[in-house]
């Protein structure tokens, strides 16, 4: 089989997947941001001529997304950090592109109904500090005893807005990881720890579920290969993006993403020891 043919099974899967999940309307939206996110990076790829691969959309069928997002084998070294820097910072901010107007839009369809009122099979959502500020631009102020029933779209700009954030994590392959390493160099190994003691803290006190990524940020390392030329720092303009990637990250991240299912270690401690 060649190796598109790998890419489309694998991207037609993901259809099926996010279409299982949350029918036609969350599949188009959903999708329509990770093609934006993973053609971002393709595209810078070609432009600086590092060989890659085409994106390998991975399908889960189950809660809460309908995929695991998408990926891009790079094939070749990098040839300086202005390409690093344009290579990771690409992707997040094309499909940032499309999740601020897909909250937007999905906002404007979405309905506001009593908290007394919402069916029990309901899921809550936790709010980061970006999207609850997009929600007040275009909601307005909501009562507590209100709360707000997303529309598809506005689902799938939630879902596009937290893999956003978890990319930009400054870490090791991931697209953070690839824009610090373009900033800071070799100096970037401690941010990446700081974002790791960081994480690991939020995975104890607030939500275990975090203990998955924290394994996989043990495993990827702080270790990122130096491009070609590694002595050229930026320009100020990347540099300017630099700092606008992560306010993004810092602004898009929910510690705790779901908070009905979120439990931390002291909850844990008190339940082993019946307290």
């Amino acid at each position: 089989m060649k190796a598109w043919w790998r890419n489309l099974v694998l991207f037609l899967l993901t259809v099926g997947s996010t279409l299982f999940i949350g029918g036609p309307i969350y599949s188009i939206a959903i999708l329509s941001i990770l093609v934006a996110h993973e053609m971002g990076h393709y595209l810078a790829s070609r432009k600086y001529g590092v060989p890659s691969s085409l994106p390998y959309f991975i399908p889960f069928p189950f809660f809460p997304f309908g995929t695991l997002g998408a990926v891009i084998r790079t094939k070749g070294p990098i040839p300086d950090r202005k390409a690093l820097f344009d290579i990771g910072a690409l992707g997040p901010f094309c499909g940032l592109a499309l999740t601020i107007p897909a909250l937007i839009v999905g906002f404007l369809l979405s309905d506001v109904m009593d908290v007394s009122q919402l069916p029990d099979h309901s899921m809550s959502l936790g709010n980061s500090p970006l999207l609850s500020f997009l929600q007040r631009i275009v909601m307005g102020d909501l009562p507590p005893d209100k709360d707000v029933i997303l529309h598809p779209i506005a689902y799938a700009g939630w879902v596009g807005l937290f893999i956003t954030s978890l990319n930009l994590l400054p870490a090791g392959q991931l697209d953070g990881g690839h824009i610090i390493y373009a900033l800071f160099g070799r100096h970037s190994t401690i941010i990446f720890r700081l974002t790791l003691l960081g994480i690991t803290l939020i995975c104890l006190i607030y939500n275990l579920g975090w203990l998955l990524l924290v394994i996989l940020l043990f495993f990827i390392g702080y270790r990122h290969p130096p491009p070609l030329e590694d002595r050229i720092p930026l320009d100020w303009r990347r540099k300017i993006a630099g700092g606008f990637a992560f306010l993004i990250f810092f602004t898009a991240f929910t510690p705790i993403p779901f908070p009905t299912l979120a439990v931390g270690l002291p909850e844990v401690l008190r339940s082993w020891l019946h307290l």
